[in-house]
């Protein structure tokens, strides 16, 4: 009789980061992995994990949809900007920037200008990313997703800025997210 081996899951491993690095910030567009990612490169190197999103949504009490809806762009991206300095105050964190955080003047000011902070990247293709977001549970009731033409056109758009804002690149595309955490930890060793 055969017997197969069933592989186990790939468990990051935690590795040594620069001394002077207190903050790792992940961006990219919807569907990039930022806070799957995010919560498991925290787990890997004992940090706490703050999601921009999941902080404005508590904040508020109701969807990034909703609170985008109900106050405008100009407003939630008022929101955003003070959910992003009250997060790059924390030491020792990983922090989930919104697809759109990088959009706003004072965001990337913010990201270049706090010390001992590495921003991230995580690139992949629109495709990949569009397919990705297709599977989320939310996905029927994102708007950024009802016009897949529209939301290339944003992914075109904020590709220069995400570029822009990083000191790492990371392609997530065809990878797990434990192997985007490893990927990520061995590129920071190099800071």
């Amino acid at each position: 009789m055969a017997t197969t081996t069933v592989p186990l899951p790939l468990t990051p491993v935690p590795h040594s980061l620069p001394s002077q690095l207190k903050r790792i910030v992940l961006t990219g567009f919807m569907g990039a992995g930022k806070t799957t990612a995010g919560r498991r490169l925290a787990a890997a190197l004992h940090w706490d994990f703050l999601d921009i999103d999941a902080l404005l949504e508590e904040r508020h009490g109701s969807t990034i949809a909703d609170i985008f809806n109900t106050h405008g762009e100009d407003t939630f991206r008022r929101f955003e900007s003070h959910a992003i300095a009250h997060a790059l105050g924390h030491r020792n964190t990983v922090i989930a920037l919104g697809g759109g955080a990088p959009e706003v003047l004072t965001n990337r000011l913010l990201l270049e200008q706090t010390p001992a902070t590495a921003v991230v990247f995580l690139d992949a293709g629109f495709p990949a990313l569009f397919d990705r977001c297709m599977l989320q549970p939310d996905a029927a009731v994102r708007p950024n997703l009802a016009d897949p033409v529209a939301a290339e056109a944003r992914f075109r758009a904020r590709l220069p800025l995400y570029r822009r804002i990083a000191r790492i690149t990371v392609a997530t595309e065809g990878k797990t997210p434990d192997e985007t955490v490893i990927t990520i930890q061995e590129r920071l060793q190099n800071l």
